[in-house]
């Protein structure tokens, strides 16, 4: 009994697996028909039973197309029947896709991040006034936060004014402004101010839950 045992590994590779061996198996007998006719009539039936398969994709644009492209594919190019699509050629199918041309962002003020500079950027594009002003005091604050995240001691003014010139290439400049930026202090209490509300509400869903519990 032993002797018809089969395993996968043993068997034939499956070129598309989601459709399964027996569909397989279909395929590489409509390769195996002499006449053209009776390939074509199997072809329609295979092509029948993988829509069956993939009522998912009924409703994707060129869905007979896309069936009969696998079907020549999981026959590996070799069956002979007539399509009512162009036929894919297997050169296509092997090209290897264009490299992706990904953005490369080396700032030179890291400790910022990257939405700083985009908001510098928006910040160039509107006109002189009230808001836009607002803005840009509300961004030098915001690089003055991760400034000191990044170091802990303290830093003057006039050193967010100079780094905010220099990514906004000298569009920006506030180093003669009267307005000073937040205290250091103030924006560190800000930030330890939420971390200890949270730390604080955690404690007290902890102990009421303790409070509830039965005890024996």
């Amino acid at each position: 009994m032993t002797n018809y045992l089969e395993y996968n590994s043993e068997r034939e590779h499956l070129i598309i697996p989601e459709y399964g061996r027996h569909l397989q198996k279909m395929i590489n007998y409509a390769k195996t028909r002499e006449t053209k006719e009776e390939r074509n009539k199997l072809a329609k039936a295979i092509i029948s039973v993988m829509g069956n398969l993939q009522p998912h994709l009924r409703d994707v644009p060129d869905f007979q197309h896309k069936l009969w492209d696998q079907l020549f594919i999981m026959s590996n190019f070799e069956l002979d029947a007539d399509s009512p699509f162009p036929l894919p050629s297997p050169d296509t199918l092997n090209e290897r896709p264009e490299h992706l041309p990904y953005p490369q962002n080396f700032p030179k003020y890291r400790f910022y991040g990257n939405n700083i500079k985009t908001m510098i950027d928006v910040a160039n594009t509107w006109e002189e006034g009230e808001l836009k002003n607002a803005l840009v005091y509300t961004i030098a604050n915001h690089m003055k936060k991760c400034f000191l995240n990044w170091n802990k001691d303290t830093v003057e003014d006039a050193v967010i004014f100079e780094h905010l010139r220099e990514l906004s290439d000298g569009k920006i400049n506030l180093l003669h402004a009267d307005e000073d930026l937040t205290d250091a202090s103030s924006l560190m209490r800000q930030k330890n101010k939420y971390s200890s509300n949270t730390g604080k509400k955690s404690h007290q869903k902890k102990s009421s839950s303790n409070r509830s519990r039965k005890r024996y």
